[in-house]
């Protein structure tokens, strides 16, 4: 991974590009976490990566500038995911070059963003006012508040542990933070967790959340792994799972898997 990551410009001072600069995209293949949680192909689970891009801009054909909020929605069955940094610049690179249309810009961003993941990405480009940016809370129950033990190290599955009933239930934590695999910066998220199966244990399953507190990884990877671990050790008959992570350089980022080739992922929280 890290012979992958030499290329970055993550940790440096890095100057405002204003020329459009596609080149400026960072992908990571996908295949290189997956391989170190054990993931087979076919691919266990469907999904995607919900993105919201708070600072896309650029001119108009008379030289005004635009401001959009970008919803973007990457395939988590695309070959790469893309490095957020890189994807900040790229977006800045926009900001002092000229577009007829919004159309046109949408185009553009649609053409080297699904370039780099290697997969057709989907994006809304939504005005600042647009409803759809309202956050909302999550259906089910906190569980932040069962009486856990927090362990130094690494999460450990094999903690993970059921009941004897079948239910279906809705879990979430805001407790979830990871650290960034190149700088060691934390990213904080709400984990939702939405199952049929063995009643999880809500305490051991918030240690296990926790346990990501000083994990390096990259949050699509986190969510996989998460996804893996409870499918592997708690042997659900149903299980998605999606990560709200707040947003850091004006993008958030949502990674959502499911064992359900139709569900769809929710929409941003009042957190981010």
């Amino acid at each position: 991974m890290a012979d992958e990551l030499e290329g970055l410009l993550l940790g440096k001072t890095t100057p405002v590009v204003d020329t459009y600069s596609p080149e400026l995209l960072f992908p990571i293949p996908r295949s290189q976490g997956r391989a170190a949680i054990g993931v087979a192909t076919p691919l266990p689970f469907h999904g995607a990566d919900i993105w919201h891009a708070y600072e896309v801009s650029w001119l108009n054909d008379r030289g005004v500038p635009q401001v959009r909020v970008g919803k973007f929605r990457i395939p988590g069955e695309s070959p790469n995911l893309v490095e957020s940094k890189s994807f900040k610049l790229y977006l800045n690179s926009l900001n002092s070059t000229r577009y007829a249309s919004e159309e046109a810009v949408c185009e553009v961003i649609v053409r080297d963003v699904s370039a780099a993941a290697g997969a057709r990405v989907y994006l809304e480009l939504l005005g600042p006012d647009n409803h759809a940016l309202a956050g909302t809370s999550l259906e089910g129950s906190c569980i932040d508040d069962s009486p856990i033990d927090v362990v130094a190290g690494e999460p450990d599955p094999t903690r993970l542990k059921v009941g004897q009933c079948v239910i279906e239930e809705r879990l979430y934590s805001h407790l979830l933070r990871s650290l960034c695999p190149v700088t060691g910066q934390p990213d904080w998220a709400t984990v939702w967790i939405d199952y049929t199966g063995p009643t999880l244990d809500r305490t051991a399953l918030l240690e296990y959340i926790v346990a990501y507190r000083n994990h390096q990884e990259f949050h699509e990877q986190c969510v996989e792994r998460m996804f893996i671990d409870i499918l592997a050790h708690c042997r659900p008959q149903r299980l998605q799972i999606q990560a709200f992570y707040t947003r850091r350089g004006g993008l958030d980022i949502n990674p959502f898997r499911s064992t359900e080739a139709g569900a769809q992922p929710l929409p941003r929280l009042n957190r981010q």
